[in-house]
């Protein structure tokens, strides 16, 4: 055929090469289900990741039900997972069978995600402490949603409890500290006391904490528009 399989030892610039030209080359090939499947391991190992070939080996399991690896699978919807706030997971899980999605590991899955999309940390952090046999397959994933926690409360708050911070990215302490003392270095945070909340973290300001620094869009509305849309809605 027109790939042979890729060596494991190759570097991970290579390989991301190599499959992206097997996935553009023969996308519907089955041929090239054993060089996906080890790229993923590739990607786990790595803490790379490449949508498009996950995606292309999920399709290669619609057509190929029986060569499917749910543990494959479940490494494929964790690094989806990471990736949020893209909407990589819901992407993945319409290429998952049904009946696939039933089992336990999938299941737990699908709650963490639904806890993630609502910005249900502190459930999400207790779910995903019973499931450590799962997500710990895939290093990074706690710093991956950590990451995720910071992008939702930056674009909520203009401060932030220290609290609601600990329970966002299930940090406390110590170790709390010395994350809140690496932002305020790298990523423009600033500390400041209230004697009813505690400790405040200040956020760097974005049109979403910060409203007013985005222009409201009917401001940009010309008058003479405006003009023309009340006889219309008269």
């Amino acid at each position: 055929m027109a790939s042979s399989t890729l060596n494991q030892k190759q570097q991970p610039s290579t390989m991301s090469y190599t499959v992206e030209q097997l996935v553009a080359v023969n996308p519907y090939n089955p041929d090239i289900l054993p060089d996906l499947e080890n790229y993923v391991n590739e990607q786990v190992s790595s803490q790379t990741y490449s949508l498009s070939a996950n995606l292309c080996l999920l399709r290669l399991y619609q057509f190929e039900p029986e060569r499917m690896s749910t543990q494959i699978v479940a490494r494929i919807l964790i690094k989806a997972l990471m990736a949020m706030p893209a909407p990589d997971f819901s992407l993945c899980l319409f290429l998952i069978p049904e009946r696939v999605q039933m089992e336990e590991q999938f299941k737990t899955l699908i709650v963490l995600s639904h806890y993630l999309e609502t910005a249900r940390f502190r459930q999400f952090w207790d779910e995903a402490a019973k499931s450590r046999h799962i997500v710990d397959a895939v290093p990074g994933f706690e710093q991956a949603v950590q990451a995720y926690a910071i992008h939702v409360l930056q674009l909520t708050y203009q401060r932030v409890p220290r609290s609601v911070l600990a329970e966002a990215i299930n940090i406390e302490g110590p170790s709390l500290d010395k994350f809140i003392e690496h932002h305020v270095t790298n990523s423009g945070w600033d500390m400041e006391k209230s004697q009813d909340k505690g400790q405040l973290i200040i956020l760097p300001s974005n049109e979403f904490n910060h409203p007013d620094l985005k222009k409201s869009t009917v401001d940009g509305i010309p008058l003479e528009h405006i003009a023309r849309i009340f006889p219309i809605l008269g």
